[in-house]
């Protein structure tokens, strides 16, 4: 199956916190779009994998996602090397998307920042002939997709450019409030961590509203690049 936009994760629920308002609009507009999780997030203090597991299959469907797979790297231990840039690579030539989303590039969670780089790196990888991987005892084609930009997570980084997602908010929040394990929840007797609050919830969308006021829209995500972004022409800014 080719798809348009293939968003990578660190961690289940790192897509749907990061960009998840995008795909949904994306998503609307006819797009094909699939989700990659490099961990299964076992070393989450609430919940299990296997919870994460179901958590995760639920949001994909809520956003409407076409496929949603899972590398099963170690959570906090994986590492920018050969094994772990193949695996990529082989999702990344199986499904030949025209755009790849990953983490932010520096962020709270040491994860995040190292999914950004091997993903990143293995996107440049995956565009070289001499690197053969096979999928189904099959020779995959090279591919490497057009763009690789990274959504905004913990830290307020300043974005290249925002999406309005004005109208698909919604569909994010459900998203993201599917990993129920993970979030604020006052009858639960679990141990506290910085995303259990209420305030972190709340930031999510204060955040997606306040984005949406600085280009004068309800509601918007954003996103940095690796090289600049190329305009047709002036009239395309919006």
């Amino acid at each position: 199956m080719k798809l348009d936009i293939l968003a990578f994760g660190a961690h289940p629920d790192d897509v749907e916190l990061g960009c998840g308002a995008t795909l949904a609009k994306e998503i609307s507009l006819g797009k094909k779009i699939g989700i990659v999780d490099l961990t299964r997030g076992e070393l989450g203090t609430r919940g299990s994998a296997e919870l994460r597991d179901k958590e995760a299959k639920k949001a994909a469907e809520i956003l409407g996602v076409s496929v949603r797979e899972n590398l099963a790297f170690a959570d906090g231990f994986f590492i920018n090397d050969k094994e772990h840039q193949l695996s990529i690579i082989k999702m990344i030539r199986k499904y030949q998307p025209k755009i790849v989303l990953c983490n932010a590039i520096d962020d709270r969670h040491i994860d995040h920042g190292k999914g950004s780089k091997l993903v990143s790196d293995a996107c440049f990888l995956s565009g070289l002939s001499k690197i053969v991987t096979k999928d189904n005892g099959e020779t995959q084609e090279e591919w490497r997709p057009k763009n690789v930009y990274h959504y905004i997570q913990w830290k307020n980084i300043e974005p290249d450019f925002v999406v309005d997602v004005s109208g698909f908010i919604d569909y994010k929040t459900k998203s993201v409030l599917a990993y129920s394990s993970q979030f604020f929840d006052p009858e639960s007797d679990e141990p506290e961590t910085p995303i259990t609050s209420k305030n972190f919830i709340d930031s999510v969308n204060y955040r997606a509203r306040d984005l949406g006021r600085l280009i004068g829209v309800d509601y918007a995500e954003g996103f940095t690049t690796e090289r600049y972004v190329a305009l047709e022409n002036l009239d395309k800014i919006f």
